[in-house]
């Protein structure tokens, strides 16, 4: 491996950017985020590659979850997503994000109901005579 260059020069980053353009095509990385990419190389960095991060990973919003969030609901229509966060120990968005995202349920009269209608029955919908419309029988 080549040692690394002390000091980045204009010339020098305008040559990866022509490289970058005759073999990615017209819409390579932008001079903004090459510029980000030198720095980092000339920082000691030697890969692209994302680098591992800290903290505990998004373990809320798994399968086993989802369904005691559905048997919580079908127990209870009227059980709010604060008592299911408690209940379930763990936290509100992701109660919410499995109630609406998940399991496609929303809030009508203080209950949970299910999304009944798809965007396809809705489009339907649209199409159909409004039976409520009054029927002209002049001619």
């Amino acid at each position: 491996m080549a040692p690394p260059i002390a000091v980045w020069s204009k010339l020098e980053i305008k040559a990866v950017v022509r490289f970058m353009f005759a073999n990615y095509g017209e819409h390579p990385m932008s001079m903004t985020q090459v510029y980000q990419c030198c720095f980092w190389f000339k920082d000691g960095r030697t890969s692209l590659q994302d680098e591992p991060r800290f903290g505990c990973p998004n373990t809320a919003n798994n399968n086993w979850n989802t369904a005691r969030v559905y048997e919580l609901i079908k127990v209870d229509r009227r059980v709010k997503l604060k008592k299911i966060s408690l209940k379930l120990d763990i936290p509100k968005t992701n109660d919410y994000e499995i109630v609406h995202d998940k399991l496609g349920y929303r809030k009508a009269s203080a209950r949970w109901v299910p999304k009944m209608l798809s965007d396809e029955h809705k489009r339907q919908r649209v199409h159909l005579p409004n039976p409520a419309a009054p029927v002209s029988t002049r001619r």
